[in-house]
């Protein structure tokens, strides 16, 4: 029996600069709807694909700025000098794992989010799917 390749996905900041190149499929996906996180993204929300430290290889320089999460416990993001894109994070609440930012692999077919979380600060018309 042949065994198939494991996914292997890159992601960038917006002048390739920065890049994560990612192996196997995400822990999981999560579309965030947390003020910081809009103001973060210039969006209505985030999206995290987050994967075991193992399997993420971290490319370039970046610069860290660390927050505290809706939920009290840091997070630390970096994110491009040049550029200022934001490629991935790590929350203290979730040790080992690296969350990588969902656009940044600009991947149409890239797994939908499994959850959604702070859906209080949902702007009202942006519909999420179930």
């Amino acid at each position: 029996m042949q065994v198939a390749p494991a996914t292997t996905r890159t992601a960038t900041c917006s002048c390739g600069s920065v890049s994560v190149t990612c192996k196997g499929e995400p822990a999981k996906v999560s579309l965030c709807h947390c003020l910081a996180c809009q103001k973060r993204t210039g969006s209505t929300y985030g999206i995290g694909a987050f994967f075991p430290d193992a399997a993420v290889a971290r490319h370039g320089e970046t610069r860290a700025y660390t927050r505290a999460s809706d939920s009290g416990h840091a997070v630390t993001f970096h994110f491009c000098p040049n550029c200022g894109a934001t490629v991935w994070w790590q929350a203290s609440r979730l040790p080992g794992m690296t969350a990588v930012a969902v656009g940044a692999f600009a991947d149409p077919q890239f797994p939908a989010p499994q959850q959604a979380v702070f859906g209080e600060h949902k702007h009202g018309w942006v519909v999420v799917p179930e």
